[in-house]
């Protein structure tokens, strides 16, 4: 015999009973599994490869990388062009659930205004979405990392909990901008300049083990640099991470999760009259 449905009951002012909102947010995972795997969907649709396309724009990428480093450069630096692959196929994954995570209140404006239900939901199904399409990267980043030779090991399995962490990182980023996003419009097209400030900003286009002295601090203040570094050694020379760098991901994770869940609970009665 199923349970019984429990209907959500918008709240009057500041925070809701934080209990029994996460017990009807937990209720509800299965259709953000759903809404994620639709929107998934939808996005290839009417497309002649349809979600083969998961596969294709990673292998592609992978080729415009290949052409930059070993053909204009002139020298073929595997590692170099794994750590590259690797750590901007996971940089992607973040900064898509911003910019879609970002969205996802102001364009779900029907549904925000018509139906009751917790609003958490949207930005945490704009992460999933990331997460379904970073998924099949994978598969191209192990296909490459044996054709280049690179190493193999069973440090690579803590690729798996290191992508957790991603994921609530991500997650806690998509719930803060949609909230800013409710108040500040202009936010979503600002997005898109912050996250090419964080590329720069982070081991993307040069490992960790590149930066001058005098930009270390770049290691404290940017919450992405840790859990990239971390992400390069288990994928691209198959070591086990640094322990440091791992508490100091998970502390930034952390931190971000509660700040923006905070704000966005504080503020979620007001979003019906905003957009």
């Amino acid at each position: 015999m199923s349970s019984p449905v429990e209907v959500f009951l918008p709240f009057k002012g500041g925070l809701p009973p934080l209990g029994k909102y996460m017990r009807q947010l937990y209720s509800r995972r299965q259709f953000m599994a759903a809404f994620a795997r639709s929107e998934l969907r939808r996005q290839n649709y009417g497309s002649a490869f349809g979600q083969i396309w998961l596969i294709l724009n990673p292998l592609l990428l992978s080729a415009v990388y290949f052409l930059l480093i070993v053909i204009i450069s002139g020298h073929a630096n595997k590692a170099r062009y794994g750590h590259l692959t690797a750590t901007l196929f996971i940089f992607y994954m973040v900064t898509d659930a911003i910019i879609v995570g970002a969205k996802s209140i102001t364009s779900g404006g029907r549904l925000v205004l018509n139906s009751a239900f917790p609003r958490l939901m949207l930005p945490i199904s704009a992460a999933v979405v990331s997460l379904f399409k970073f998924l099949p990267t994978l598969f191209v980043l192990l296909l490459f990392h044996a054709l280049l030779g690179l190493p193999f090991s069973w440090a690579m399995l803590w690729a798996i909990p290191v992508i957790a962490i991603f994921f609530f990182f991500a997650m806690g980023c998509a719930i803060f901008f949609a909230c800013v996003n409710v108040y500040f419009r202009d936010a979503q097209n600002f997005i898109p300049y912050l996250t090419r400030t964080l590329l720069y900003l982070s081991p993307v286009l040069y490992e960790a083990s590149a930066l001058k002295s005098n930009l270390n601090f770049l290691k404290t203040v940017n919450p992405m640099y840790p859990l990239l570094d971390m992400w390069s050694t288990i994928m691209v020379h198959a070591q086990l991470p640094s322990l440091h760098e791992l508490y100091q991901g998970l502390l930034w994770t952390v931190l971000v999760i509660l700040v923006s869940t905070y704000i966005f609970l504080s503020r979620e009665r007001e979003f019906a009259v905003r957009i």
